[in-house]
């Protein structure tokens, strides 16, 4: 009876795992309290889809092949020559099937991305909200490639469009001719996997501006770890190893990293920040959610099979007994 009993084990941790992870891929962390203000009383602002129009002319497309976009609202007063560049966060995918799944939803494509969406916290244009950057231009600019805006290739098997730098590129060129470019100050910040993306495009969105413009980024919950996790293997760095390799991130990559470290090791922020050479804010949980339960993940499936075991133990126990 004990090898049925370790063979039932098996199955069904490989079956909790696969849901797992297809959970893991589509996870994004809660909102931050920079893009969430649950103390706003009044009704938020509303602001409008922009698809970037040529962008497809470039190979700048949604992992379905749709147009990129984003949402903007302009500054005033004291802000009008100020700019704030927001990068949607929303996991990643890192095998055909996830992609296959992520295009489907408005992570992989503009046909389900909402029409308009709620500008608050460090997007809000109320003062009391948001006293620094409440009359800036701010922009959201929405995440359809699944590479936190680095990868640059494709899957004409399953017909899948890996273009996050080219959407990033052709962003920053569209917004730099609707007057970015006379920014007297800059701030990139970013969320979950756009904030790693802020930390990977830093420079590059330095180099945008001439040296006299002030320019800063922020990374709010995007520094993710390279960490051991409770089995004593490496879950999210077989994660991101397989999101490198699909989607060929490794072109994109800083080559003060990879001049020194495999690819892999160059999606993971702290093997990056050392070299950034533009000021640069971090900011994370010390208890970020996600990424507890990711090293923690052998746990999770224990878990999940004790409930499915002592579940079936109720329910039919002619089988073990």
């Amino acid at each position: 009876m004990k090898p049925m009993l370790y063979f039932c084990f098996v199955i069904v941790l490989i079956r909790s795992a696969s849901g797992f992870f297809e959970d893991l891929d589509a996870r994004e962390t809660s909102l931050s309290y920079l893009e969430n203000d649950a103390a706003a009383t009044s009704e938020p602002l509303m602001v409008p889809l922009t698809l970037i129009q040529g962008a497809d002319s470039k190979g700048a497309v949604c992992l379905d092949g749709t147009l990129p976009g984003y949402h903007i609202h302009r500054g005033s007063g004291s802000g009008a020559n100020s700019w704030l560049i927001h990068l949607e966060g929303g996991g990643w995918c890192n095998t055909i099937r996830n992609c296959v799944y992520r295009k489907t939803t408005r992570r992989g494509s503009a046909k389900f991305m909402e029409k308009q969406l709620p500008f608050t916290g460090i997007l809000s244009n109320k003062a009391e909200e948001n006293p620094d950057f409440f009359n800036w231009n701010r922009v959201k600019l929405r995440y359809c490639d699944g590479a936190s805006f680095s990868g640059d290739s494709q899957n004409e098997g399953a017909q899948l469009y890996f273009r996050g730098q080219r959407i990033w590129l052709t962003a920053m060129q569209d917004l730099m001719a609707k007057g970015m470019q006379n920014a007297d100050q800059a701030l990139l910040s970013g969320c979950s996997a756009g904030g790693l993306a802020s930390i990977l495009h830093c420079d590059e969105f330095r180099d945008l501006f001439p040296k006299t413009t002030k320019v800063k980024c922020l990374s709010d919950a995007g520094m993710f770890l390279d960490a051991v996790d409770v089995s004593g293997g490496h879950t999210l760095r077989n994660m991101f190893a397989g999101v490198v390799s699909l989607q060929e991130v490794q072109k994109n990559l800083p080559i003060t990293c990879t001049s020194q470290l495999d690819p892999t090791s160059c999606f993971f922020p702290q093997n990056l920040v050392a070299n950034i050479k533009t000021p640069m804010f971090l900011l994370n949980a010390a208890y970020d959610a996600w990424q507890v339960n990711s090293y923690l993940i052998f746990l999770t499936l224990l878990w999940q099979f004790l409930s499915y075991f002592l579940d079936t133990l109720v329910a039919i126990p002619i089988l073990f007994f």
